[in-house]
């Protein structure tokens, strides 16, 4: 039987975002929920199970900075955390705060519907319950829709196969096992290198390569943890007014001003830096000038270089068709070498693609792979396409993927115009993509929940973000990504996925915002300070 239900706060996602959120609900005594379709919480770090999942942020500036106690409490073992132990964390800081009794999980929306009258949401949940709510926020991820290559005859396949962000909860025995795995992006070169040394044969069938550099890991022991607490206060004020929101402070100097041999001392020291480092240390030359970055990177083809034995697999590896950090960058640990063991093989399908799957694994113009496992490293339909799962219905009835169908339009990644009292914790166009997530999400959460507490004061029952305030935002957007190298890149953060249908090579999407986390927080605190301008408080 379906269950009829009103709340005044309907959170939507049990993940990083939904988890502090309904903490700063919580707190002000609103009437909330948090709505999750998984068997439990977590979000990412509880559905990415595969073998080499990991932060790639350093653990201290991906977790809560909102706690005192909890900083002082946790214990980070690494410096890159596993997934096993980020979701002990989350499940922590949820027991901790006694969060879990606001949250339902098994309780996947699948459509929302405005009710212009009664200037409620209705929500409606796989399982058949229907919810309302006066005010709705998301918190459903940027990277939660897996995308899987359609190939002929892949039904056949009488292996184990699937995505990566699927797989299961059961131990999948590698040992003796020939395991395909396709795609070299961030996730695809985390599980090259953890099972490598655990299979009989590895196959990597690649689409493209990616530029990828050393995470550079390390434990965490009882003295470097109560240095890193001690430093709490200096560590989130770097990662506040870095643009990546990142511990790790931008190089000062301008490229051309240093010699060359000073620029390749700093790579040097930066390539044996953990972390991003490499990225955010550096020149900021490297994302706006061919030039520069043509050095940057072959740099580090130089060093990919030195890292495989066979010249003619390194040159595989070797991306020609964008440059150094104008895509997502992969971070590694021993990536590059995994090719020189004598049980990997690269496939590379843009010289042999894939004809068809076989019962027994794939067949390419050049032979037949026998394969026991088949993972799908492939990406996610990036930003968008959580809420392109999700029916959403604004007023008169439009819908949001209809108004998003050629790419988001967003206030500030905020709100959307014709969709009132709807708040996005990392939408679109904001910088949930292009910045250390837990931090945009923070700030993300606190300025929607200090805008409820505006609204709610001033006894407002209906907000709308107005179209001509969401358009000049768009306008800020391309700006911001047109300047960049990255502009025209085969990746997620520009909304290239060759398995999504009109995703691909010719389309260009503008999904964050791409000037800088501290200018975007400087932008979004001046429109709250200014009384929420572009913003009807009908």
């Amino acid at each position: 039987m379906s269950e009829s239900k009103h709340h005044e706060v309907i959170v939507i996602g049990a993940g990083v975002s939904g988890i502090y959120q309904i903490k700063r609900l919580v707190d002000l005594g609103l009437d909330a929920i948090v709505l999750e379709g998984d068997t439990d919480l977590g979000g990412t770090w509880y559905r990415n199970r595969y073998p080499g999942c990991r932060f790639d942020s350093e653990s201290y500036t991906y977790g809560y900075s909102f706690s005192q106690e909890l900083l002082d409490e946790w214990h980070w073992k690494e410096r890159f955390s596993s997934q096993p132990e980020n979701l002990r964390y989350l499940n922590f800081v949820v027991d901790k705060f006694d969060l879990r009794r606001h949250m339902r999980f098994n309780s996947r929306v699948t459509a929302m519907s405005w009710d212009e009258d009664e200037r409620i949401w209705h929500l409606d949940l796989e399982n058949g319950d229907t919810y309302t709510a006066r005010f709705v926020i998301t918190g459903i991820g940027v990277l939660t829709i897996p995308t899987t290559p359609q190939y002929a005859g892949l039904s056949d396949f009488e292996g184990d196969a699937f995505h990566t962000y699927a797989w299961p909860k059961e131990s999948i025995p590698l040992k003796g096992r020939r395991v395909g795995v396709m795609g070299t992006g961030a996730t695809g070169i985390q599980i090259i290198s953890e099972i490598a040394d655990k299979v009989d044969e590895l196959f990597v069938f690649q689409r493209r390569p990616n530029w990828s550099t050393p995470l550079n890991n390390s434990p965490i022991s009882d003295e470097e943890m109560a240095k890193i607490r001690a430093r709490y206060d200096e560590i989130f004020a770097n990662c506040a007014v870095t643009s990546g929101g990142f511990d790790h402070l931008p190089e000062p100097r301008r490229f051309f001003k240093v010699a060359p041999e000073e620029r390749k001392a700093l790579w040097d020291k930066l390539y044996d830096t953990p972390g991003f480092a490499i990225m955010a240390s550096n020149f900021a030359d490297i994302f706006f000038d061919e030039e520069a970055n043509r050095e940057m990177s072959e740099y580090v083809a130089n060093r990919i270089r030195a890292r495989v034995n066979d010249p003619l697999l390194a040159e595989k590896l070797i991306p020609k068709d964008h440059g150094f950090a104008t895509q997502r960058l992969p971070l590694e640990t021993h990536y590059f070498e995994a090719y020189n063991r004598d049980n990997v093989h690269l496939v590379d399908l843009s010289e042999t693609p894939i004809e068809r799957f076989t019962s027994k694994g794939i067949q390419t113009t050049a032979g037949h792979y026998d394969l026991d496992v088949m993972a799908f490293a492939t990406g996610f339909d990036a930003m968008t396409g959580a809420w392109d799962k999700i029916t959403i219905r604004g007023v008169g009835g439009e819908a949001l993927g209809d108004k998003w169908r050629d790419g988001p339009s967003t206030y500030y990644g905020l709100m959307t115009h014709g969709f009132p009292n709807l708040l996005m914790v990392a939408g679109p166009q904001s910088v949930s993509g292009s910045t250390n997530f837990p931090r945009a999400i923070e700030s993300g959460v606190d300025w929607l929940t200090n805008f409820l507490e505006h609204v709610r004061s001033k006894n407002v029952t209906r907000f709308e973000a107005s179209e001509q305030a969401e358009k000049a935002w768009g306008e800020e957007v391309i700006a911001s990504q047109e300047r960049m190298l990255m502009r025209r890149s085969r990746g997620w953060f520009t909304g290239y996925n060759a398995n999504v249908e009109g995703h691909g090579e010719d389309v260009v999407r503008y999904l964050a915002y791409w000037g800088g986390a501290p200018q975007y927080n400087k932008i979004v605190r001046r429109v709250a300070d200014e009384g929420y301008p572009g913003i009807d408080l009908g």
